[in-house]
């Protein structure tokens, strides 16, 4: 079993939520939501040109769960890429204990008084599989072989242009493991809001794989060879 993939997706989504929990941390709001949103999106460039040719560069169990569906991972590799993942946003947000404490919120999602703008349960599930839809559909399209080159730079473009969308509205999840870190060390609301921020993105990523597949039908289809 080649576990340097697990390894490689452990650190990559380490990075992107210590790094991007930490910048939703230290940054206020109104002036900080473009940091905050290249926090994450530059953070996620690195990774991937770092990683890409290891795991694929997921660092998201709602992407793994699009490229399940889209076929272009096995069940073994989906179920090791999710368990890494959540240990690695487990130990990022771990190390952010170093230098905050839980009171400041460590970067959790929320809707209702968690919320900018004050989102429902319901607007929130919706705007969180609306952004998590467009990310998958955009990291799916981008691993056909000709485009491998601009992964890192248009999959970290694109999550920063969701989260200076998301951000006001619910601190902008589309990644189950960065929402659950956070949480489990936060508690009270934001653990308690958590479940919606693990369900939607997960919706999200199965409304992308569905229409990548239905407008993709005659694509090659790239299997990543993580064998290094």
């Amino acid at each position: 079993m080649n576990f340097k993939k697990y390894i490689a997706e452990f650190i990559g989504t380490l990075f992107l939520t210590h790094i991007g929990c930490g910048a939703l941390v230290m940054y206020d709001f109104s002036a900080g939501w473009i940091a905050v949103a290249l926090a994450f999106g530059l953070t996620l460039m690195a990774m991937t040109y770092c990683y890409h040719q290891v795991s694929g560069s997921h660092f998201n169990p709602a992407v793994s769960l699009g490229m399940f569906i889209a076929k272009k991972i096995d069940f073994k590799d989906f179920i090791g890429y999710i368990v890494a993942q959540f240990l690695g946003a487990i130990v990022g947000v771990a190390v952010l204990m170093v230098f905050f404490n839980n009171n400041t919120g460590l970067g959790a999602n929320g809707y209702g008084d968690l919320s900018g703008w004050s989102f429902s349960w319901w607007q929130a599930l919706i705007a969180e599989i609306i952004l998590t839809a467009i990310f998958v559909m955009v990291f799916l399209v981008m691993t056909s072989k000709k485009s491998k080159y601009l992964i890192g730079i248009v999959n970290g473009l694109t999550l920063t242009a969701l989260y200076l969308f998301g951000l006001p509205l619910t601190n902008a999840s589309l990644n189950p493991a960065r929402s659950f870190a956070p949480a489990i060390f936060t508690g009270g609301d934001a653990l308690r809001h958590v479940w919606l921020f693990i369900v939607a993105p997960l919706i999200g990523a199965i409304i992308a794989a569905i229409g990548y597949k239905m407008y993709n039908k005659n694509e090659e289809e790239v299997t990543l060879d993580t064998k290094i």
